[in-house]
């Protein structure tokens, strides 16, 4: 059987980032270019794109472009983890993007999980961890309001959890425990990560305590499953 037009274009590309003429983190050549050079149309190159994307070879970052994928990004996880600091300490540059920041009173689960009474106010706070503009993480975390009534107007300026609750009072905090699970992405998680549904994700439910030992965070984690390299320390 003839192989596909958008197949043979992907398998030449996947070729010229394998022998390094696109090195990871370059951005590939416009669709307009590409479908010039193999003389098909953008559809077709879109295609070939898409293939690539799946197998974790290209990422996209909306109007920007498209970019070969980098190495994974190692990421400890000990008992102080700080988003920032992993990702600087591998040579790339942290940024968040937070989608919702809403306080709420608690429901039952909310409640267990931060050592609260059903119906005390609690923030929720979601939003993508990136590393070179490139989403590695999707997460979502509880944090007491009492506690902290100040944190979404304190986080909407500092853009950092840690940089946040510094601010607030609290300059060191250990993670008391940390769960992993692997998992499937659905479409929503796919979408926030730039990755397709149903691709690997590695799921982490942290506890974060003050030094009196008192509950400040229950976080959840999404990692990329391709782009991040989970490593457990200390």
């Amino acid at each position: 059987m003839k192989e596909a037009l958008w197949s043979a274009i992907a398998t030449a590309l996947g070729a010229d980032i394998a022998a390094g003429h696109y090195r990871p983190g370059d951005r590939l050549p416009t669709e307009a270019a590409l479908a010039a050079r193999f003389g098909v149309n953008r559809h077709t190159v879109r295609h070939a794109l898409s293939a690539l994307a799946d197998k974790g070879l290209v990422h996209s970052r909306r109007g920007a472009g498209v970019f070969v994928a980098r190495r994974p990004t190692d990421y400890p996880l000990g008992r102080r983890v700080r988003f920032h600091q992993n990702v600087l300490a591998a040579g790339q540059t942290p940024s968040r993007r937070i989608s919702r920041t809403e306080t709420h009173p608690c429901d039952a689960d909310e409640a267990q999980k931060l050592a609260l009474r059903e119906g005390d106010p609690v923030h929720v706070v979601e939003g993508v961890s990136l590393a070179d503009d490139q989403p590695v993480a999707a997460f979502r975390s509880l944090f007491p309001a009492t506690r902290f009534p100040d944190l979404p107007t304190v986080l909407h300026e500092k853009q950092s959890i840690t940089a946040t609750l510094a601010a607030l009072g609290v300059t060191d905090y250990t993670r008391a425990e940390t769960r992993i699970t692997a998992q499937l992405a659905d479409p929503v998680l796919a979408v926030a990560l730039a990755i397709r549904s149903g691709a690997p994700v590695l799921r982490t439910v942290a506890v974060n305590v003050d030094p009196k030992g008192n509950l400040i965070e229950h976080g959840t984690t999404w990692f990329a499953g391709e782009r991040v390299t989970l490593t457990l320390g200390g």
